[in-house]
């Protein structure tokens, strides 16, 4: 089932509300998907979803080396489930690095998932500009 990005049905939103561990899906240079755990915010109302990671990680390499032949962002989806419902985003993520785009993604990570991250003077934050959204809540 499709979803409006920027104008979610409010389960869907309130699915992406509550604490779920997510999957990040980036591609490696060579092509083959990379699926990894993580922490995920959505924000409908600017359209975009934040992932808080070491600058040093596999995905944000990955992003990092997409991005290099693609400006526009490395194309990357979020997904959550729990038992029948379940959620993807999809869009085009870049690397964040200045510390006001990190101090406000760790801020979102802290709400939704009820702890605040430890300091990590390597923290980044990759934020997708989402084009898509699916699935049942």
């Amino acid at each position: 089932m499709s979803h409006d990005v920027l104008n979610p049905t409010p389960e869907y939103l309130a699915f992406w509300q509550e604490r779920h561990v997510c999957t990040l899906t980036t591609h490696r240079p060579d092509g083959s998907p990379h699926v990894v755990p993580v922490g995920v915010t959505y924000d409908p109302g600017v359209g975009l979803a934040r992932v808080i990671s070491n600058r040093h990680s596999r995905k944000v390499r990955n992003i990092l080396v997409a991005c290099a032949a693609e400006p526009a962002g490395a194309r990357v989806a979020v997904c959550q489930m729990e038992g029948r419902r379940w959620a993807t985003l999809e869009g085009r993520a870049v690397v964040r690095t200045d510390e006001a785009s990190v101090a406000d993604a760790v801020a979102r990570y802290a709400q939704r998932y009820g702890r605040v991250p430890s300091p990590n003077p390597d923290r980044v934050v990759v934020e997708i500009t989402l084009d898509r959204a699916m699935g049942r809540a």
